[in-house]
């Protein structure tokens, strides 16, 4: 019985000698996580209802809906309620979520009260912490780990800003992780510096690691060179199972991935690019002229620099000097 459900999922995902879907792919939807780091977090809740309803209509398979931020460090009346996902918060939008959606957080190294602020996932409505972690906080993020992993959650760990880590440090860092009990491992293009070949070559050295431990390995791009979308495909190919994207592309600075672009690349029919659009068109660019994320030339300097987006960030906000990309990029230049 086993054999002939795999000989009729081969069926399924085959036509005419070409894979047409792989259907372990997960996409996970972080319009409102990324796209707060705009905002301050401060979404209308009827956007992230509609970004829920869109989540669960397209049959995207997480959505990430903000941070469990320390209120010691993030104080709640300087930022939207989504900076610290309180449970309350979370249900007041999707109550006890009777959907196929999965829901996460992130939860930042040495700026989480986890111990406190996570609650056991018998008491949540969340399925997923992913923590976000650089090189030097490894040790933090394994004890994070396991302690959302030991509360019942599915488990991701962000590397940020890989593109800036050395070699053998990130050969550390991984060895460190399979042994863990995170579930996903993600390549993280936080300054949308990376080139296809630079991806190819990460996610081969991510999966070499991973997939001995049973791990699978998960893919966020920025789009400050407009490669987001094509290094999201060329790690799937190469790959990465879980992948991360935004409507419209809403996220910190450029941006990320488009949601709408992977869904009309992948060919999976559980998915719909219509609810996405019709969310995009009523919610989420209408945004555009306040938030003023997706690609811009500053952010092509600082991508191309390998250098945080936050510079051109400040620039743009600066409507009397926003015109003059020339000061900015000489500006850029000495600082290397």
């Amino acid at each position: 019985m086993a054999q002939e459900n795999k000989s009729a999922e081969t069926k399924q995902v085959k036509k005419d000698g070409w894979i047409a879907y792989r259907p372990e792919i997960k996409l996970v939807d972080c319009t409102v996580r990324d796209g707060g780091l705009m905002n301050d977090h401060a979404f209308d809740d009827k956007v992230i209802k509609a970004v829920y309803e869109t989540c669960v209509e397209a049959g995207i398979d997480y959505m990430e809906l903000g941070y469990k931020s320390s209120k010691k460090i993030y104080a709640p009346d300087q930022f939207g309620c989504w900076k610290h996902c309180d449970e309350d918060d979370i249900r007041r939008i999707v109550a006890d979520n009777p959907t196929p959606l999965k829901l996460a957080v992130m939860a930042d190294a040495e700026r989480t009260d986890y111990h406190e602020d996570i609650l056991p996932a018998d008491k949540s409505v969340l399925d997923m912490i992913r923590v976000a972690t650089y090189i030097h906080q490894i040790p933090e993020a394994l004890d994070m780990i396991k302690d959302a992993h030991d509360k019942g959650y599915e488990t991701t760990v962000n590397i940020m800003a890989a593109s800036t880590v050395r070699e053998k440090e990130l050969n550390d860092a991984l060895e460190l992780l399979v042994t863990s009990e995170v579930r996903v491992i993600y390549l993280v293009d936080s300054f949308g510096s990376f080139y296809s070949e630079q991806v190819r070559s990460l996610v081969d050295k991510y999966l070499s690691y991973a997939k001995p431990a049973g791990k699978e390995v998960g893919i966020h791009t920025h789009n400050n060179q407009q490669l987001a979308y094509a290094n999201t495909i060329e790690a799937l190919i190469a790959g990465a199972n879980y992948l991360d994207a935004s409507l419209a592309g809403l996220g910190r600075g450029a941006g990320n991935c488009q949601m709408e672009l992977m869904l009309g690349f992948l060919h999976n029919p559980k998915f719909k690019i219509r609810p996405v659009l019709k969310c995009i068109q009523d919610h989420i660019e209408p945004m555009r002229e306040k938030l003023r994320w997706g690609f811009d030339i500053p952010y092509m300097i600082t991508g191309n620099l390998n250098q945080h987006p936050r510079s051109a960030m400040k620039f743009m906000a600066d409507s009397s000097n926003r015109k003059n990309i020339v000061a900015f990029f000489d500006s850029m230049i000495e600082e290397e």
